[in-house]
């Protein structure tokens, strides 16, 4: 079961910066999740929220400021005043982060389109991604469903997940209408009979967000493919060979 830092190391750093991915890196994380937007201009930003106003010192929506305008928010204060430095990193920066990484690490690209709908933002991130060679190494992931077929029309090269809440107990069927190759859930999906069953049938399945050694514990002997966590540090010290 592998593990992958959700919006990088994000427990013990300001969540989706270039620091909380470094230390994902570096504490050994086999994979990184983040989330990405577009900017008023069309760029490829890497934020959860729709709105900027929890993690960084500015307000309003993504939507509707310029790249610059979120470059020139400050995305670290909120966490800790030691983090002033950080910024709302631009999708590719991520990319090449990666490219620098020996390790292999896989890179989970949340699509923040469920909300909002950004108009080209599949096509622009993909392109992105084949462009830096990536894509053998990215998974695109969103609670979307049009997204996520669309996605998957588009280019099936990459791996494609569909995210939900809850347990939703005719995950399997909707994720074949989909045309998705894997299911991005909460544990109680997981620990449910469709949960298992989907698993069972060799259906690739991955949990979000276990941050408890208990919770950790409970799914290591079932076929979840990784957990994603807020303290990847914490779980690797639990793994065993």
């Amino acid at each position: 079961m592998k593990i992958f830092a959700h919006r990088g190391c994000s427990g013990q750093y300001p969540e989706n910066t270039m620091l909380a991915f470094r230390k994902a890196i570096e504490v050994g994380a086999s994979g990184i999740e983040l989330d990405v937007q577009m900017s008023k201009d069309g760029e490829l930003v890497v934020i959860h929220d729709e709105r900027i106003d929890r993690t960084t010192d500015r307000l309003g929506y993504v939507k509707d400021m310029t790249y610059k305008e979120l470059r020139n928010a400050d995305a670290g204060s909120w966490f800790h005043p030691s983090f002033h430095n950080e910024r709302i990193p631009h999708l590719e920066e991520v990319l090449d982060l990666l490219l620098e990484d020996q390790s292999g690490m896989t890179l989970n690209i949340e699509l923040k389109n469920d909300v909002f709908d950004y108009p080209g933002l599949e096509e622009k991130v993909m392109l992105l991604a084949e462009d830096k060679k990536l894509a053998s190494r990215i998974i695109l992931s969103s609670f979307n469903k049009a997204s996520v077929s669309k996605m998957k029309q588009l280019n099936k090269t990459f791996e494609i997940a569909w995210l939900f809440e809850g347990v939703e107990p005719n995950a399997a069927a909707i994720a074949e209408e989909l045309g998705c190759d894997s299911i991005h859930c909460p544990a109680e999906f997981s620990l449910s009979a469709p949960g298992l069953d989907y698993m069972n049938n060799g259906g690739t399945l991955r949990v979000y967000t276990i941050n408890d050694l208990g919770s950790y514990q409970s799914l290591i002997h079932t076929k979840v493919s990784a957990v994603m966590t807020d303290f990847p540090d914490l779980l690797l010290g639990r793994i065993e060979d």
